[in-house]
């Protein structure tokens, strides 16, 4: 059964993106699930279905309880961190086109800056199958996701030529957007190319810089049929296509065991779905959101998603090539970098918001919009589009 087309995000909400949000975690999803509702012309009443990431805090029924949802018929939870952002919006597109929920609202929340931060060692590896594969690394040092990325980065930067200064050039464009975007943690803050080669470094070959930053906050999106979405207040956002997938010998961000320590074959193994699922190529799509944790791995997205050949990302960013007026705008809302690390729940709003014409970085005339989740995981992707 193909999803194309059956189901959109008709609604999007958010808190706002800070480093102390004073607040729970669970008023923080109860916010921005309830601002979502609201945005699509709904009541909590319609709700009949709850989708979050296996790492979010706030259970599904303290959800329903806190915002006055009567019963749910559909809730799913979807694993490997930022990896799952794209993969709520697919489970949610499967419940609503197979009727096992009618409303169904995708949530993350959490207080990443003030409270639990993921960029930091963990202090105890996890009883489990993925415990078993942290423990081949924590007790080497190899503890951090900037130290498990600078790895592939290091080795990009020996097979393809690529340098810091490739990777600073996204630092710099996503930057440039988020300085334009009032809901941005970095509004008018931009940065240039020198600062970013100045900033301190993580870990060789990371910067501070290549690094996106740590945010409290939460972000709602509510999928439904397109049939009902035509009815409600704003343009729906059409779900195309939704894919996840792995790569051969996946693990945690740490994937050296897939035969190319140079490449993310988890996204492209979800790049080719979404193309075949929706009809398109790269050449379609004028604007896209890429899962922007580190910067070397937005290059070796563009590479994987097939918007240019193997080590050619740092001619394709060069000169613009992914600003507001490039060849192919990345993440017009400052993405992770700059807007706030929401596990790219607030870059799947910002493709919406592309789609209904109503970004602050407004790209002209927007068709199609491909949106990535976390990369060097287990991942997921979605091509969202107009309604035809």
């Amino acid at each position: 059964m193909s999803l194309s087309g059956k189901a959109a995000i008709a609604g999007i909400g958010a808190t706002e993106f800070s480093k102390e949000s004073g607040r729970s975690e669970l008023r923080l999803a109860a916010e921005a699930c309830l601002d979502a509702i609201r945005d699509a012309g709904l009541t909590p009443s319609e709700v009949d279905g709850l989708v979050t990431f296996a790492a979010d805090a706030n259970a599904e029924i303290a959800v329903q309880r806190e915002l006055g949802i009567p019963e749910l018929r559909f809730f799913s939870r979807v694993d490997y961190g930022g990896g799952a952002a794209c993969g709520t919006v697919a489970h949610a597109a499967m419940a609503v086109a197979t009727g096992q929920a009618d409303v169904v609202v995708c949530y993350r929340a959490f207080n990443e800056r003030s409270g639990h931060r993921f960029g930091q060692a963990s202090r105890s590896a996890r009883a489990d199958s993925t415990g078993l594969e942290f423990s081949w690394h924590l007790p080497y040092g190899f503890a951090t996701p900037a130290a498990w990325v600078a790895m592939q980065a290091r080795r990009y930067m020996h097979e393809y030529g690529a340098t810091s200064e490739d990777f600073g050039r996204v630092a710099v464009a996503m930057r440039r957007h988020a300085a334009t975007n009032p809901k941005a943690w970095f509004h008018e803050r931009p940065i240039t190319l020198e600062e970013h080669q100045a900033s301190r470094w993580i870990v060789d070959p990371l910067h501070l810089l290549d690094c996106c930053q740590e945010s409290d906050g939460g972000v709602a999106l509510v999928v439904t049929s397109v049939e009902r979405a035509r009815d409600l207040p704003h343009p729906p956002a059409v779900i195309n296509a939704a894919a996840q997938g792995t790569g051969p010998g996946q693990m945690m961000m740490f994937s050296y065991y897939t035969g190319d320590l140079a490449a993310l074959p988890a996204m492209g193994n979800v790049g080719g779905q979404l193309w075949r699922r929706s009809g398109l190529t790269p050449a379609d799509v004028q604007t896209a959101i890429l899962y922007d944790h580190f910067t070397p791995f937005v290059l070796i997205q563009l590479e994987e998603l097939g918007f240019c050949g193997r080590g050619e990302a740092r001619d394709f960013i060069k000169d613009g090539g992914i600003e507001i007026d490039g060849r192919l705008p990345l993440n017009p809302h400052g993405g992770q970098l700059g807007e706030a690390y929401i596990h790219g729940m607030n870059g799947i709003a910002e493709g919406v918001r592309q789609v209904r014409g109503t970004s602050v970085n407004q790209v002209p005339d927007v068709r199609n919009v491909l949106v990535t989740a976390g990369t060097g995981v287990p991942t997921s992707g979605l091509v969202l589009g107009a309604l035809g």
